[in-house]
């Protein structure tokens, strides 16, 4: 018992670790949605010069490495495109209601981060507790699929929407590989889309909080604040997974195949 509760300790420190810039950046939008005394600075600019502060700060400080930072600066270009089609008068999925200097069209540029936290998460929670693989397919699979998912971000305006047949794909592609993971010293283990799953939940509860909170809305919200659509999990499952896809370009798949560890076991024994 003593031991499970350390490693839950343990476990919700480097969770916590590995969110620093996402929930900053989430604490940032809760408190200037209730105060903001700056007049002549807007809210949204405030937003993105804060990110960006505090991204020097991590790095300074040695809290994250240049390599995930580089992921950032990827995530920050990629989530912007997408943004400027999303947000075009022609598409409309949601707006950006407040003023800002700052921003190309209808995007602040604040809004690159908020997808930039998602990649910056997973390049820190990789690190932090050492994940390791089996069953892990591809990684050129791996990036036929996202290319796919990105893709259909924008193509679903036009043609049919292949969402489902990605989340298919993706089933059938993973769902064999386990992900190892380190909390002190022994890894544990849990499939790998159970864990996707579980930070694409996280991430529709941040999207609530987010929008209660003015930084975008939906064409529903605009009456009035209503909880996200549950049907929102399936696009941030997949964005997540685009997510992950691109970190895994810069970091290594280390195998941990069952064979593996029955071997080491053996050993043991």
């Amino acid at each position: 018992m003593k031991q499970f509760v350390l490693e839950f300790w343990r476990f919700g420190l480097k969770q916590a670790n590995a969110c620093l810039f996402g929930g900053f950046l989430l604490a940032v939008m809760i408190i200037t949605h209730y105060w903001y005394p700056l007049e002549g600075l807007h809210r949204y600019d405030f937003i993105f010069l804060a990110a960006i502060a505090f991204q020097v700060v991590l790095l300074v400080f040695k809290l994250e490495t240049l390599r995930e930072a580089l992921v950032i600066v990827v995530f920050h270009l990629v989530a912007t495109v997408m943004e400027l089609f999303k947000t075009s008068d022609a598409i409309g999925s949601w707006v950006y209601p407040e003023a800002y200097v700052f921003g190309i069209a209808n995007v602040p540029l604040f809004t690159g981060f908020m997808y930039s936290a998602v990649g910056s998460y997973i390049a820190r929670v990789w690190r932090l507790f050492d994940f390791r693989y089996s069953y892990y397919p591809p990684k050129w699979t791996t990036v036929v699929l996202v290319t796919l998912v990105y893709l259909n971000f924008f193509t679903h305006h036009y043609i049919w929407d292949i969402r489902w047949l990605l989340v298919a794909a993706t089933v059938v592609m993973f769902y064999r590989t386990t992900i190892y993971y380190r909390i002190i010293e022994k890894h544990r283990q849990m499939p790998l889309l159970l864990g996707w799953f579980l930070v694409a939940l996280f991430i529709w509860f941040a999207e609530n909080i987010a929008t209660f909170a003015n930084i975008w809305i939906y064409p529903n919200q605009h009456d009035g604040w209503e909880m996200v659509p549950w049907a929102k999990l399936s696009s941030w499952f997949l964005l997540m997974l685009l997510s992950f896809v691109l970190v895994s370009l810069v970091r290594t798949i280390h195998a941990d195949s069952h064979r593996e560890k029955e071997t080491s076991d053996a050993g043991e024994r």
